[in-house]
């Protein structure tokens, strides 16, 4: 079968490889037909991705369909799986013995693995993966359920903060991890503006997803904060760029008694002034993949209409085409909201 390694910093290489072995019990052998591009594929080309290592198959954010089931897994199998259903995967191996998985949040399970990075992923046409990891659509294009692991981590962000109705959100950053963001903390109810370096993804924001205020680099944003919320500043600031300058910075963002949280991760140390982090009793928070209720709940607004990713998918390649146009993604002028591998 075709398969796409990461076999160093900068270097993919398309071969063949065996199909892998038939699904054993609670098992599900997938066709890859979709693989979405995500920050975290383009910080292991780039050699910084923490937890990494090589050769590797990247790839988990998956769409992909059932063409078989291991034995007795008809039944077992959440929602009645069946061969030709389309699928999002849930890429997170989780023991589901540690203290985490017991209290429910398998997403940061002590010995999680998950597919792409820790274990090789979905860059290759077969892959069998567990079926409770399977989440199904019965109308959703297989590009759209390609995207759920991407609008889950955002999801997962905005109700881990408990976003309120009509409360004054801040995303910074505007790369696909803070629209996902955007999005359900909009579905939340909240008033949310967004600081954004790159015009282009600023104008995304305002024309695609509706953003009323949006901040570029031009201002200083703590004052331009406080001129649009009447002197306050936001009750819960999300950060999602994975940039430990604008990480550092965002401590001064939010209002007294609000809430940071980190859904970016950086491979450095942060650092902030501890009497005004106590003067206004912040709380901190980071967060980390999602859980099979944020896949549910993602696929649910998606089939709703609540969500449109259409406009998202900016760019398509094939597994022939990767390796040549994959490091012309790294450039901002590329204007690459969302890339697509179509197996």
């Amino acid at each position: 079968m075709q398969t796409l390694i990461l076999q160093e910093p900068g270097h993919f290489r398309l071969t063949e490889t065996e199909p892998p072995p038939q699904p054993g019990p609670g098992e599900a052998l997938v066709r890859v037909h979709r693989v979405g591009i995500c920050g975290t594929d383009l910080h292991a080309f780039r050699g910084r991705q923490p937890f990494f290592s090589y050769p590797r198959i990247l790839g988990h954010e998956l769409g992909v369909e059932v063409v078989a089931l291991g034995p007795a897994t008809e039944t077992a199998s959440p929602g009645n799986l069946a061969v030709g259903d389309r699928c999002a995967v849930e890429p997170y191996l989780n023991c589901g013995r540690c203290g985490a998985c017991r209290r429910g949040k398998t997403n940061c399970c002590e010995r999680l693995q998950v597919l792409g990075v820790h274990v090789d992923g979905g860059m290759r046409e077969l892959l069998v993966v567990p079926v409770h990891k399977l989440h199904k659509s019965e109308t959703l294009p297989l590009s759209h359920l390609a995207l759920v692991e991407m609008l889950c981590i955002g999801g997962h962000a905005v109700r881990r903060a408990q976003v309120e109705p009509g409360e004054q959100v801040l995303v910074i950053g505007a790369g696909p991890i803070g629209l996902s963001t955007i999005q359900f903390a909009q579905i939340a109810g909240a008033e949310v503006s967004v600081l954004e370096l790159n015009p282009g993804r600023l104008a995304f924001c305002q024309e695609q997803l509706g953003v009323a205020h949006g901040l570029d680099g031009s201002v200083d944003p703590v004052d331009a904060l406080r001129e649009r919320l009447d002197g306050e500043l936001p009750t819960v600031v999300f950060d999602a760029t994975g940039n430990v300058h604008s990480m550092q910075q965002a401590f001064q963002l939010v209002a007294n008694g609000g809430k940071l949280v980190f859904v970016g991760l950086v491979q450095a140390d942060i650092t902030f002034h501890d009497p005004e982090f106590h003067r206004r009793e912040m709380t901190l928070l980071s967060s980390r993949n999602a859980t099979g209720e944020d896949f549910q709940f993602a696929i649910r607004m998606l089939e709703e209409g609540r969500i449109n990713v259409a406009p998202w998918i900016t760019h398509h390649t094939t597994p022939q085409e990767l390796p040549a146009v994959f490091p012309t993604w790294l450039a901002p002028e590329a204007g690459v909201v969302k890339a697509m591998l179509d197996f």
